[in-house]
């Protein structure tokens, strides 16, 4: 088990036909979650293409999620969890915390990621929206937002099948100012596997 230190980023490797298990360690931590095709870093796991394929908002075990030029790059095969993740958030960045009143510099899932693909020597072309997975984002009918404490339990996992050869990159998310990390406003780090 390989651990996302909290505040950081972390990428690997995922052949197609192996799987990326991603674990809540201490049940209250966001991970933000992308995928880069291996051979193109310019076709990567989109959230708009994927709504659009699923026709909902939050995908379930079963569901694929697809790139930019729609093709299924990973299939959601298990989540233990309540299932309450995200599609609609931007990754977090430096104008988002200056936009929250922060002064000096925060770390940020942005940042997370392109710091985890060049340890791996490689730079993404642009910072896509993640799946913001254990993050608790409610709506209501009318269209408003909230950013609500996970829902998610100590050890709680989602199972990612890669479709396509991808690197699958992942950001315990650093927010600490809003509570999608918990109440307590302190990230954790998390853990993944990549199993056959």
């Amino acid at each position: 088990m390989e651990t996302i230190p909290a505040r950081r980023g972390k990428a690997a490797y995922v052949r197609q036909g192996q799987s990326i298990r991603i674990v809540n360690t201490h049940g209250s931590q966001v991970v933000d979650t992308w995928a880069f095709t291996a051979g193109m870093l310019t076709e990567f796991m989109s959230m708009e293409h994927t709504r659009a394929t699923l026709t909902r908002m939050i995908p379930r075990p079963g569901d694929g999620l697809y790139t930019n030029r729609r093709r299924k790059i990973l299939t959601m095969t298990e989540d233990t969890s309540r299932g309450d993740h995200d599609t609609l958030m931007a990754a977090c960045d430096s104008e988002r915390y200056i936009l929250l009143g922060v002064k000096e510099y925060h770390d940020n899932c942005t940042d997370n990621l392109f710091a985890a693909m060049q340890a791996l020597g490689l730079t993404p072309p642009e910072c896509p929206s993640p799946l913001n997975l254990f993050m608790h984002i409610p709506w209501t009918a009318t269209g408003t937002l909230s950013f609500d404490p996970p829902t998610s339990k100590p050890g709680d996992s989602v199972t990612l099948r890669a479709e396509l050869d991808c690197i699958v990159a992942m950001s315990a998310c650093p927010q600490d100012i809003l509570p999608i990390n918990g109440t307590a406003g302190k990230p954790t780090e998390a853990h993944y596997e990549v199993v056959s």
